[in-house]
């Protein structure tokens, strides 16, 4: 058996932190390490929300210049992110503005125009997405204008820039609202009835396929004297968190916790019914040719903002106290709807949840515990599993939660009550 050993570099980008990490692979083994972490997260300028992809794309450089010092044999490179947001290019390629940021509340004022060219079940039956504001199909449509425009989804401007190639890789492409459920590619008569023009985005290309090598400008940049070749992966990241579900057979549900929750099970065809478009359940690309049937749940967004608010108002506690006291609430007590659209931007979470839970004609949380309990519940209910399992047919035995939410054993524990079925946790990365 070959016992030789390959090193490569994968770009790791979510919604409040980035990292480049550093696998070495060899027959039976995979070692990780962290090579840099670098803050993400929405920029609030005077006309909207954007991404930094600028003070992005530096930090991955330097993560790269560093990987290479410490394996210098380095052979490839993959790049994950998050989904639906892009950036634009001009006719000579130079990228036009700093990507919008997805809780951007621009697009309000499209949806209702979008659904006037096709409607919201002709969207269904083309995509089979599930509704979101901030779906591409909607951003594009809040554009001033995309003539002569090409989009690059956030992975794949990233991987031109690094190789001078313009690519729309499978999984994050399936996010936009313009691929075809059916034949994974776009579909050029819905591109069309939305009025978008034929050049807007680039060909498809499925996890696994070169996208180029490193440019000369990169390896100088970067102090890498070899060529490392970028490669597709499922760029979208949920797509590579389902990846590393270590099932042990088909009969599981997935729940990726982290920023959002992407609740669901991995089928072979998508799920296109009237009643899966009303139970807003997705159907997204996975890697190898799945389908990542699912629905979109807010997540740990919603503590994580609340923390921060706490912190700027000088209320101090780390999470792991304010987790520890909260598992002391007794059960049973007010919980919120998650999905509501006014948890989507950023802001004082605390006070959202307080009138949320009184227009419910619940009891108000009083303390910080329970406010956190309160965050706690409302996800474990939002995350069961009952719906992906009647809609999809599939039998499930056990529930895997992947991702940051894994380390919180108080909403796995509240998950497993939730669902009814066990939960394995991990891994986090």
């Amino acid at each position: 058996m070959s016992t030789v050993e390959h090193s490569f570099a994968a770009v790791d980008l979510g919604a409040s932190s980035g990292r480049v990490m550093l696998g070495r692979v060899a027959p039976d083994r995979l070692e990780l390490t962290q090579i840099n972490r670098f803050r993400n997260g929405a920029v609030r300028m005077p006309d909207g929300l954007y991404w930094d992809i600028l003070g992005l794309y530096q930090d991955i450089l330097d993560g790269l210049r560093d990987a290479h010092r410490r394996s210098p044999e380095l052979a490839g490179i993959g790049i994950d992110t998050w989904a639906v947001d892009y950036g634009l290019l001009g006719p000579g390629g130079g990228l036009v503005g700093n990507p919008r940021n997805y809780r951007d509340p621009r697009t309000d004022a499209v949806i209702e125009k979008v659904q006037q060219r096709v409607s919201a079940a002709q969207l269904y039956a083309a995509n089979g997405l599930q509704h979101l504001p901030f779906n591409t199909v909607y951003q594009f449509a809040a554009e001033p204008d995309l003539t002569d425009m090409r989009a690059l989804l956030i992975p794949d401007l990233l991987g031109y820039w690094l190789t001078g190639n313009q690519v729309s890789e499978q999984t994050n492409a399936s996010t936009t609202g313009l691929l075809s459920a059916v034949t994974g590619d776009w579909d050029p008569a819905l591109i069309d009835r939305l009025g978008l023009p034929a050049g807007l985005l680039p060909p498809v290309l499925a996890p696994g396929h070169t996208v180029g090598e490193l440019t000369a400008a990169v390896r100088e940049d970067t102090g890498i004297d070899r060529a490392p070749t970028v490669t597709t992966v499922g760029s979208h990241d949920t797509a590579s968190a389902v990846v590393g579900v270590p099932a042990k057979n088909e009969n599981f549900a997935y729940i990726s916790c982290g920023t959002w929750g992407l609740v669901g099970v991995e089928l072979d065809t998508p799920v296109l019914t009237e009643e899966s478009r009303a139970a807003n359940f997705t159907n997204e690309r996975g890697v190898d040719g799945t389908i990542r049937y699912l629905r979109n749940v807010m997540g740990l967004w919603i503590l994580s903002e609340t923390l921060r608010t706490w912190r700027l108002h000088g209320r101090t506690g780390t999470l792991p106290e304010l987790l520890e006291k909260a598992a002391l609430v007794p059960a049973g007590g007010p919980t919120f709807d998650p999905d509501a659209p006014e948890f989507l931007a950023p802001g004082d979470m605390a006070a959202r949840i307080t009138a949320a839970c009184r227009a419910r004609g619940h009891r108000v949380p009083q303390s910080r515990a329970e406010v956190v309990r309160c965050i706690l519940d409302s996800l474990a209910v939002a995350a069961r599993i009952e719906d992906a399992a009647r809609l999809s047919g599939r039998s499930i035995e056990v529930v895997h939660v992947v991702g940051g939410g894994s380390l919180n054993a108080l909403l796995c524990q509240l998950i497993a009550d939730a669902c009814g079925r066990p939960v394995v946790a991990g891994p986090v990365e």
